[in-house]
Order: structure tokens, then C-alpha cells, then sequence
């Protein structure tokens, strides 16, 4: 439902109608905040704008220019994720911290999708990846608790918010969901996308003449494995393909995958999780990559964040993870749609 629909959010009787999920919106957010304190994290505020807003090919910012006072122009964008800000902290010395950051993010709007919302993100340095998951499982069991929530529910589709996350392979999932050896189709850090579009239309999946290995193995994603996930109980999919995460470190077990997962709790993707890329000469090449592709399918790109480039050099061995808080509250209070659980939904021009 658009905020445009029937009537403004604002009137009396929509906004009593929607109050009730809002509140618990605010007791989940003290919740979580105290979970962390409790956990000796440190709550950090990222600014929003910022030189670059991310490097990944298919995010879309918000731009506008910084204006000096001698008026000369500079482009400045609203971030799409603190990711860059917080890791710069962690090299500066904080070990444990967390942000409820405001974000921006063009061309998404629909019932999981808002142009301006919140993230959750939070960085673990010196600890494995894993401990990231083990987090989320807590997170998802507190959350539900404090909305009094017995089980998560969207579009006929269930998780038990309490039970131990299923973790999976994507590797795993492809097999199992889309008969598809995903792995068979990888070599070293690069996709072979011939070998990966026969797989594909062996299973009965469309396959364009200018599809990439990318647009194929989402496709898969979208139609065959993200439905399936976080069903009965949430799923940690994790070990991506390398070439599906730009800011990941490798795994040391196979230079095929990296330190990857998501969190899925009712097919709705929750949260994306990291062991942190440190080296900055092979980060430069990424995502100079993707702003290749971007450049590619959008013609577009975004400037690279040469300070963050720099921080990584003396950033230590972390992890960190990003939650959809919105989808979080969504879940956890029964809502079918974001804007039900934001106080001032951006209304459509």
C-alpha cells in the first residue's frame, strides 16, 4: 500500500490504526540497543553524506553538492549502508560497535523496499564471521519477544523467530532447490557464465543472449531459492560466490566462495554479513569492477572513497553485518507492507 493510497498516513484514523506497530517498533529499538550495550558494544552515529555511497553495481543513490562558502560546487551523496564510516572507526580503534543508521537508496520502493530506512549494522573486530551469526539468531529471538510475537509470518509463508537458524551453502541451496552445481560453474574468483547458462536452462530457467553470470545467478536467487529460505525456521545462507561479494573476504577453504551470508526468515531477506576485505589494492580492483558494470547497465558510476581505501590498510581482521531493521519490526508485529512500520513514510511526488 503506497502512502498515497485511500488516504494520508497522517489523518487521525489511519495513523491510530498504524500507532500500535509503531510503538513496538520503539520497544524493539530499545530492546536491541540494550543488547548491545549489555554485549560492551558502542553506539556510533555515521554521517549520512558522504563522497561516495557505495561501490555495488545495482545500488542507487541520492546525490546533491556541497556548496563552500567561496561557492564552489562539490558532488556529495547520501550513504546507502555506514559500511565505509564504521570500518574507518574500526581502524581508528573501536573494537565493538553498532549504529541504527538512517539510509538512502533510489529506485526501490514496494512492500519490503522504502527509499529512506533503517540499518542496523554492527562490526565484531578480531572475531570470526560466525559470531555475526549467532548474533542474528539472537537478535531475531529478542525481537519477537518484545513484541510478544509466537511466529513470524508474510505471504503465507512461517518461521518460528526462537528456533536455531538452518544454515546453508549457496552451493547447497542450488543443489537442492534449482538442481544446479553451482560450484562446477566458478573458477577462482571469476563466474563462467556459458557453463552457468546451460545449467540454467536445464532447469527450465530463461536465459538472455546478454545475460551476465550475475544476472543469471540472481535469477536463480530470485525464482528458485530466496521463496524457499526461512521457512518452518529463519536460514543463514552463507559462502557466496566471490564474485557475489565485493567487500568479502575469501574463504580460506576455497577461493571459489567468500565469508558471505544472508539471514532469510520467510523468504524476506533480513540481513547481509561480512568477514571484512582488509586488503585495499584488492578492494580498489572490486569495486572499480563494479562501477565498470554500473557504467555498463546504467551509464553511471560513483567515485571511490580513497579515505576509506586508506583506513583499510591499517584496519584489523573484523567482521560486520547489516539488518533491515524495518523488515525486522515488519515481521516481528504481523505487517504486510514497510510503511506500516515507519512513523513518517516518504510520500510519492
Amino acid at each position: 500500500m503506497s502512502s498515497n493510497a485511500a488516504a494520508p498516513w497522517w489523518r487521525a484514523d489511519r495513523h491510530a490504526a498504524r500507532r500500535p506497530r509503531l510503538i513496538s517498533r520503539n520497544a524493539i529499538k530499545r530492546a536491541v540497543r540494550g543488547w548491545f550495550e549489555r554485549g560492551g558494544f558502542t553506539e556510533v552515529e555515521a554521517a549520512a553524506l558522504q563522497v561516495s555511497p557505495g561501490n555495488e553495481a545495482h545500488l542507487h543513490a541520492y546525490a546533491t553538492e556541497m556548496i563552500a562558502i567561496d561557492g564552489a560546487r562539490t558532488p556529495i551523496y547520501l550513504h546507502t549502508s555506514p559500511e565505509f564510516a564504521c570500518k574507518k572507526l574500526i581502524a581508528g580503534g573501536e573494537t565493538k560497535i553498532f549504529d541504527f543508521a538512517r539510509v538512502w537508496r533510489n529506485r526501490e520502493r514496494g512492500a519490503l523496499h522504502h527509499p529512506e530506512f533503517t540499518l542496523l549494522e554492527w562490526y565484531r573486530a578480531g572475531e570470526p564471521y560466525e559470531a555475526l551469526m549467532a548474533d542474528c539468531a539472537a537478535l531475531l529471538a529478542l525481537a519477537a519477544e518484545t513484541a510478544g510475537c509466537a511466529q513470524f509470518s508474510f505471504r503465507g509463508r512461517a518461521a518460528d523467530p526462537l528456533a536455531e537458524p538452518e544454515r546453508l551453502t549457496v552451493a547447497e541451496a542450488f543443489t537442492r532447490f534449482a538442481d544446479i552445481d553451482l560450484l562446477a560453474t566458478i573458477s577462482a574468483h571469476e563466474g563462467d557464465r556459458d557453463t552457468l547458462a546451460a545449467a540454467v536452462s536445464a532447469a527450465g530457467i530463461r536465459v538472455a543472449a546478454d545475460d551476465t553470470w550475475t544476472d543469471i545467478f540472481s535469477r536463480v536467487m530470485v525464482e528458485k531459492v530466496e521463496p524457499n529460505l526461512g521457512q518452518g525456521r529463519p536460514t543463514i545462507l552463507y559462502e557466496y560466490p566471490a564474485v557475489e561479494a565485493a567487500l568479502a573476504r575469501i574463504s580460506p577453504r576455497d577461493p571459489r566462495v567468500a565469508e558471505r551470508f544472508e539471514l532469510y526468515a520467510c523468504g524476506v531477506e533480513l540481513a547481509n554479513a561480512f568477514a571484512e576485505l582488509t586488503d585495499p589494492v584488492e578492494q580498489r580492483r572490486r569495486l572499480e569492477a563494479e562501477m565498470v558494470e554500473k557504467a555498463r547497465v546504467y551509464g553511471e558510476r560513483y567515485p571511490l572513497d580513497e579515505d576509506f581505501l586508506a583506513a583499510l590498510a591499517v584496519m584489523p581482521p573484523a567482521c560486520g553485518c547489516a539488518l533491515g531493521f524495518d523488515r525486522l519490526v515488519m515481521l516481528a508485529t504481523g505487517a504486510t507492507h514497510i510503511e506500516h512500520v515507519l512513523w513518517t513514510p516518504v510520500v510519492e511526488p
